[in-house]
């Protein structure tokens, strides 16, 4: 959901829980099915969006900028409930399992890809095993490895995370089966009892053999699953959708052409918005909120919800910065960072200081699993940052295309106040170039990072981002307590045992600080008055299903 960056990946079973704020401006509205036009899907939206790191393939697809357009051109075998995150069938008929090993996915019937060929259970396995092939260097491909046989087509890779040629000893995981067209088998290595939940991430969408001939061509030009189809994909543009008129979902599309409109500039961004040239902005800018100017401009069209966000600090790899791998180092800028006065002064106080590193809206959520090194302590960190034995420069990087400049220039001032190290907020031109540098381990110091969830569990905002070669640990933290503890939790018998053993494993990371926790997020999202019913989703992104526009 995506690293905020999803999927932030960089921005569930029932029983998972949803803390929910009051709105402004209407956030009930009626689905597309009921608010649109009896005729089918009209009219135009622009939503406002960003630049995605990478072509706009699934598997290869881990944050929001190249996420939230996916998210509405691929189907999965489910969806989130637009208002509880809760996991419904939407491809899948049923998943099914006796043991929480072997799950039998059986498929609706009718179901088709914009280029109108079916969508079978290959369609399923076959990109499942690209996304997990080694060779494909999928970005996702971590997201398979509870299925039997990862390893062997994972293959290995080198010192600097390339591929090494051959070491894959398999094209296709053991655990995948094709029963017939409409059925397949998921074998996986251990017990997973909530395994079903995850499955409408993005990296499980299906493929169509499109996909296969011209991978290239496919990434500017998906053939999707879901409501959307691209019409055209602008570079640094525009992403231009329209509804789908195969789409056999229960929910039709009111809206008939969507364009994610990219921005590198969130002020330039809300002025659109003001002007009616934007219709949905899912987060308002810093300026905005400064005596709440937004009501003001807005009226009563805004929204505000508690969404599965949480900002925080990484540090770059020892092997990459050797001079931030001090855990001393590490707690103690955490405990020079004063995210009360942050939160007031920058977000006017729209912004909940994170005292963990998973969000409050999970079950699981454990108040103050940071501890002390959560809390703002001058005294204490300064102490801490001397017995580091740190000496020189901090960086703080962050991708200038969106609103970081004012929350890191506060937090390095928190930092160099606090225990005297030269802190400097640095800006990468925009989002692409920044993942792309962290992706390529050439982020040295401090960096933003950001995590959306991807689906609505304690275990996704863990896994994901910490674990030993996970997809988004981008500070290639390694703990193999941790690991274990995590392995532990994910073969428990049922979902109350492993969200304690998650818990657990939470704890841990108080002890080595990868990544400092910074505050959890809240959407204050603003529409135009051209549409009705908007919706935010606690993936904090807009329900393309439930807008309508207005009479």
């Amino acid at each position: 959901m995506r690293v905020l960056a999803r999927k932030g990946a960089i921005i569930g079973a029932v029983g998972f829980a949803l803390v929910l704020s009051a709105c402004g401006g209407d956030d009930e509205g009626d689905d597309g099915d009921e608010g649109g036009q009896a005729e089918g899907p009209s009219g135009s939206v622009v939503i406002g969006g960003c630049s995605p790191e990478n072509p706009l393939v699934p598997a290869n697809t881990n944050e929001t900028c190249g996420g939230d357009p996916l998210d509405a051109v691929f189907s999965k075998l489910v969806r989130y409930n637009s208002d509880t995150a809760a996991p419904e069938n939407e491809i899948a008929e049923s998943i099914e399992s006796d043991d929480n090993i072997t799950w039998t996915v059986t498929l609706k019937d009718g179901w088709t890809f914009h280029d109108g060929s079916p969508i079978t259970a290959n369609s399923f396995v076959d990109a499942w095993n690209w996304a997990a092939l080694g060779e494909s260097a999928a970005l996702n491909s971590y997201f398979f490895e509870p299925i039997e046989g990862f390893a062997e087509v994972q293959g290995e890779f080198d010192d600097e995370g390339a591929y090494i040629e051959g070491s894959a000893t398999a094209e296709t995981m053991s655990g995948l089966e094709v029963v017939d067209d409409r059925t397949f088998t998921i074998t996986l290595t251990s017990p997973q009892s909530a395994f079903p939940q995850r499955l409408g991430y993005t990296a499980f969408a299906p493929l169509p053999e499109a996909f296969f001939d011209d991978i290239d061509a496919f990434g500017q030009a998906p053939i999707g699953s879901g409501p959307f189809e691209v019409v055209e994909y602008n570079e640094n543009v525009d992403i231009q959708l329209s509804a789908y008129d195969g789409y056999a979902g229960d929910t039709q599309p009111s809206v008939q052409d969507v364009t994610f409109r990219i921005y590198t500039d969130q002020n330039a961004e809300y002025n659109d918005l003001l002007a009616d040239n934007v219709d949905v902005m899912t987060q308002l800018p810093e300026t905005s909120l400064a005596g709440e100017q937004y009501k003001a401009d807005l009226g009563d069209r805004f929204i505000e919800r508690e969404t599965g966000v949480i900002q925080t600090v990484t540090f770059a790899p020892e092997a990459v910065d050797p001079a931030v791998s001090s855990t001393d180092l590490r707690k103690g800028l955490s405990m020079a960072i004063d995210r009360d006065l942050i939160i007031q002064n920058i977000f006017q106080g729209t912004r909940e200081p994170a005292t963990g590193w998973v969000s409050p809206v999970v079950d699981g959520y454990q108040p103050e699993a940071c501890g002390e090194f959560c809390t703002y302590d001058p005294d204490a960190a300064s102490e801490l940052v001397a017995a580091s034995g740190f000496t020189g420069t901090l960086t703080l990087s962050y991708n200038a295309d969106a609103d970081h400049q004012g929350w890191t220039e506060a937090t390095c001032n928190s930092i160099k106040n606090a225990t005297g190290v030269d802190c400097v907020a640095t800006p990468v031109v925009d989002f692409a170039t920044f993942r792309a540098a962290i992706n390529a381990r050439e982020m040295t110091g401090m960096f933003r990072t950001g995590w959306q969830m991807d689906y609505p569990s304690i275990e996704n905002f863990l896994v994901p981002i910490y674990a030993t070669g996970a997809s988004a640990n981008d500070g290639d933290y390694s703990n193999p307590d941790f690991d274990a503890k995590l392995d532990e939790a994910a073969s428990a018998p049922s979902p109350e045992e492993a969200i304690a053993l998650y818990q657990e494993a939470e704890l841990m990371l108080a002890e080595d600080m990868p990544a400092i926790p910074m505050w959890y997020g809240k959407t204050i999202a603003g529409y135009s008055s051209n549409v009705d019913n908007v919706k935010i989703t606690p993936f904090s992104t807009t329900d393309l299903l439930s807008i309508t526009l207005a009479e």
